[in-house]
């Protein structure tokens, strides 16, 4: 069982270091607001995640997965949900001075955004019921404890992975910001990547995080 485990903890560390739709939402967040924003994305990101891993332990994301009408539902309204972020970034600043800074959010809005963005993809929990079942073997105990425990041991190397994409970004923002006020392009970069991310989700069927 031990050696299962750490062949799932290398698994998943290789997983969750390449970039994909949620790092790249954490990484706009922490371009385009700071730190804190990056932080609070991310953590809300993982609370999402956590609602994948219960879905695929209990078998919810295998009837997800196999109702093809169940999954581009959920699939375009995660579209729509990052679409509407695109709509929301535009309105953000153009109504606010080019030579402004960037307002801040409220930490819990951006938790609750980053929750939705993460639960409305209908890819990860494809993602968690293709992973996590190549590592669990009934001999070993109850599956549903197994999955379990290795969603919890990818959820927590992920946070980490996470956390340290977000600081980055964060800090590099913050950098920008100092050396750049007037951004009167950026809000169309930010909308531009929810938008790239909406289409994303839209038209694809498996995999990515």
């Amino acid at each position: 069982m031990t050696g299962t485990l750490l062949a799932f903890a290398a698994a998943s560390l290789v997983l969750v270091v390449v970039p994909g739709p949620n790092v790249v939402y954490i990484v706009t967040r922490g371009l385009a607001q700071g730190r804190a924003a990056a932080v609070a994305s991310t953590l809300g990101i993982e609370a999402g995640m956590l609602v994948h891993i219960a879905a695929a332990a209990t078998g919810l994301s295998a009837l997800l997965t196999r109702t093809a009408v169940t999954f581009t539902m959920v699939k375009l309204a995660g579209a729509a949900y990052l679409l509407v972020l695109a709509v929301r970034a535009l309105r953000a600043e153009a109504s606010a001075p080019a030579s402004a800074p960037t307002a801040a959010r409220p930490a819990g809005r951006l938790f609750v955004q980053g929750f939705w963005v993460s639960v409305l993809n209908p890819k990860v929990a494809v993602f968690f019921l293709a992973f996590l079942p190549q590592f669990v073997h009934p001999g070993h105990g109850p599956v549903l404890g197994q999955t379990l425990v290795l969603g919890g041991i990818f959820l927590v190397i992920a946070t980490a992975s996470d956390l340290v994409y977000a600081v980055v970004a964060g800090t590099a923002g913050v950098r920008v910001a100092r050396l750049v006020r007037p951004r009167p392009r950026r809000r169309y970069t930010e909308a531009a990547i929810y938008a790239g991310l909406g289409v994303a989700v839209a038209t694809t069927g498996t995999s990515d995080r």
